[in-house]
C-alpha cells in the first residue's frame, strides 16, 4: 500500500484499537467500535459496544496486538474495508495469527469499526 486516503483511515481507527489492545483497556476498545457494531473474534459473535468489552476484558493480561494492512476499498461515501494480517502476542503461549476484516464508518467527524471479523487461516 501506497499510504492510500483508505489506509490513512484503517491505520487510524486500527492504531486506537490496538493502543487499548496493548494496554488492556476493553471499555476503550469498545469505544472504537459503533453503538451497534457486529464483532466476530474467535468466540460467538456479539452486537453492540458491550460484547466488545466483555470479550477483550475476557483477554490475558499481556496480549498485545500487531497488524498489517493488506488492502483497502472504499464501498460508499463514509465507508471503508480493511483487510489485514495481525498477529495476537501472549505471555505465556504461542502467538495467534488471523486475517481481520473491518468495515468502518464515519459518524461526524470520527471513523468507527461497524463490522469485525476474524479468521483463524491454517
Amino acid at each position: 500500500m501506497n499510504g492510500t486516503a483508505e489506509e490513512t483511515i484503517v491505520r487510524g481507527v486500527m492504531d486506537r484499537w490496538k493502543s487499548a489492545v496493548d494496554a488492556h483497556k476493553p471499555e476503550i476498545v469498545a469505544s472504537v467500535f459503533t453503538q451497534d457494531a457486529i464483532f466476530q473474534g474467535l468466540h460467538p459473535y456479539s452486537v453492540g459496544r458491550q460484547g466488545v468489552a466483555d470479550y477483550y476484558g475476557s483477554q490475558p493480561i499481556g496480549l498485545k496486538a500487531e497488524y498489517r494492512v493488506l488492502q483497502t476499498r472504499t464501498l460508499a461515501q463514509d465507508v471503508v474495508l480493511g483487510y489485514l494480517d495481525v498477529d495476537f502476542s501472549f505471555t505465556d503461549r504461542p502467538a495467534i495469527q488471523v486475517a481481520l476484516s473491518v468495515v468502518l464508518r464515519r459518524l461526524g467527524d470520527q471513523w468507527y469499526v461497524c463490522h469485525y471479523q476474524v479468521s483463524k487461516l491454517g
